[in-house]
């Protein structure tokens, strides 16, 4: 049996392939495809288009009829899943449609897509004409392109005149989940509001994976070569994610699996060129 390989919180202090990002200008307004939203350029990157949600269970469905796409964890035969009484586990038989099991709910079309490898969601974006987004344009776009400088996008508390901003854990993680932000998996892509610049969940809900590895500290980029146990950058942060154990739904909280890694509470978005 496979292990479940990567995920671990990380700080944003490790050295990325790309560099981040500092200060904003604001070109002029360029009109997105449908589903996306146009992200400004910063010092260091080029404007680019941004898909406005997670990729949506209904959307990467469209591109397994159209391809008769495999994903990794069906290939495996499992995926992980987490549960208050077992913690993480590889579950037979989950995947993108049943995320904690086949003897569990199935996914809905409206929430973002999970027990999807990085493999997979580069597939997924080659298919769409698109790509995953690097690190630096992730946090750009978290950032409404360099134009706040708060812990969450909306400010520096999680909870606002008494609403949860985000879907995350509340409660005394792992072992008990009050749900006050009203989920206890994952939600509707869009259910806390959207950004300035028209983005959905961009704290919380599901990790998403971007394009950048892990490079160990003392590595230069150009000299990093990835091996079998190397690993991609994950951002958002997810509903598993609770103060005192993960502040990954913080702009700047990162995370971090192998690329065949499917869990149930990892997604991704693209991004597109100009």
């Amino acid at each position: 049996m496979r292990k479940i390989k990567g995920h671990k919180l990380l700080l944003a202090s490790f050295i990325f392939a790309t560099s981040i990002i500092l200060g904003c200008s604001s070109p002029e307004y360029i009109e997105p495809p449908e589903g996306m939203q146009y992200i400004p350029k910063g010092k260091s990157i080029p404007a680019f288009f941004m898909d406005s949600s997670p990729v949506t269970v209904a959307q990467f469905r469209a591109f397994v009829e159209a391809t008769e796409y495999i994903t990794e964890a069906e290939k495996f035969g499992n995926a992980g899943v987490f549960t208050i009484e077992q913690n993480w586990f590889l579950e037979d038989g989950a995947d993108w449609q049943y995320p904690q099991g086949p003897n569990a709910e199935k996914a809905n079309d409206d929430h973002p897509v999970t027990q999807v490898s990085y493999n997979d969601a580069l597939a997924y974006a080659n298919w769409a004409g698109k790509r995953l987004p690097s690190q630096a344009e992730w946090e750009h776009a978290a950032k409404d392109a360099d134009n706040i400088n708060t812990i969450y996008n909306w400010g520096d508390q999680l909870v606002v005149e008494g609403k949860y901003m985000a879907n995350t854990w509340q409660g005394s993680f792992p072992f008990v989940n009050l749900n006050k932000d009203g989920f206890g998996l994952t939600s509707p892509v869009g259910a806390f509001g959207k950004t300035k610049l028209g983005l959905t969940d961009m704290a919380g809900n599901v990790w998403e994976w971007t394009s950048d590895w892990l490079i160990p500290y003392g590595v230069k980029p150009e000299n990093f070569v990835p091996n079998q146990t190397s690993q991609k950058i994950l951002r958002g942060g997810s509903f598993l994610c609770e103060p005192s154990f993960c502040h990954g739904y913080q702009i700047t909280g990162t995370s971090e699996s192998t690329p065949e890694t499917s869990l149930m509470h990892t997604g991704f978005r693209c991004v597109k060129d100009i």
